[in-house]
């Protein structure tokens, strides 16, 4: 069933788009972050972070164990605690942070500029495809899907490989999201990047959402980060460099788009539901 949730007073916020490779601890990943966002005229309400932010998984599994943390002890996270009340704006961020039974997750995490910081989801569909075997690194995710409040745009996220798995798109955009952050580290390989284009404008449209796909770019990740509109529209596409962009959320888009293509109405009218894949609103306000 669609869900309807909180009012939306707003037509609409603006969502700041960073593209960068995160080092090998998480005091060089803040540092890159900073240097990055120093020049820039920071103007949006949430700015999103791509997955694996503090620290790259590129390094023996020893050496990473030492240095995750829990996302309270977490300098990178401290920092950006730090440029949320500088900046006056939310983050949300892709991580590796160590959960309360000792394992590694891959999380996203809103810090608000008013200190508030929350674990919204960790990614359940690990990437042990194409050669590799995320799940010898990582836990699965044991939360169930969110949709959080950033200024009236209910906002949900998704962690990469999971692109390819429409069924979390679906469940979210019921939930009540009208914007999907994907934070990802999309690694390089043949026709990656076009995969990358072609998966996340197909979640675009067949959920009526805004996708916001907010990748890492270096050595080992394609870049290519982009905003896609309810109507697979590429309104906003990153380079392969490091770079930040700001674009628009417009409500009035995903409004018209719903009206001319209501795929979301005819599921709910039919009953048809997301087994497996619980989601919920959250009254957090970031």
């Amino acid at each position: 069933m669609l869900q309807e949730g909180f009012e939306v007073a707003s037509s609409g916020i603006r969502v700041g788009i960073v593209q960068f490779e995160s080092g090998k601890r998480p005091e060089e990943s803040l540092e890159r972050l900073r240097r990055l966002l120093e020049g820039a005229r920071i103007e949006a309400d949430i700015i999103l972070l791509p997955e694996y932010s503090n620290i790259t998984p590129a390094m023996p599994l020893d050496v990473l164990r030492s240095r995750v943390s829990s996302v309270e002890d977490d300098s990178f996270l401290h920092g950006i605690r730090v440029m949320a009340f500088e900046y006056n704006t939310a983050f949300m961020a892709g991580v590796i942070e160590r959960g309360e039974n000792g394992c590694l997750y891959s999380s996203v995490v809103a810090v608000s500029p008013k200190d508030k910081v929350r674990v919204i989801y960790r990614k359940r569909f690990l990437f042990d495809a194409l050669g590799f075997n995320e799940s010898r690194i990582l836990c699965k995710g044991d939360r169930p899907l969110a949709v959080v409040n950033v200024k009236g745009v209910r906002v949900g996220a998704a962690l990469c490989f999971e692109l390819r798995f429409p069924e979390i798109f679906r469940a979210q955009a019921l939930c009540g999201a009208q914007l999907i952050s994907v934070h990802a580290a999309w690694y390089r390989g043949d026709l990656k990047e076009e995969q990358l284009m072609l998966l996340a404008r197909a979640r675009a449209n067949e959920n009526t959402v805004y996708i916001a796909l907010v990748n890492q770019y270096g050595k080992l990740f394609t870049g290519r980060s982009m905003l896609v509109d309810p109507t697979a529209v590429v309104t906003h596409m990153l380079g392969a460099r490091w770079e930040y962009r700001e674009a628009p959320i417009d409500l009035d888009v995903l409004r018209e788009a719903r009206e001319k293509l209501p795929l979301l109405r005819i599921i709910s009218e039919n009953d048809v539901r997301i087994e497996g894949l619980p989601c919920r609103l959250l009254n957090d306000t970031f």
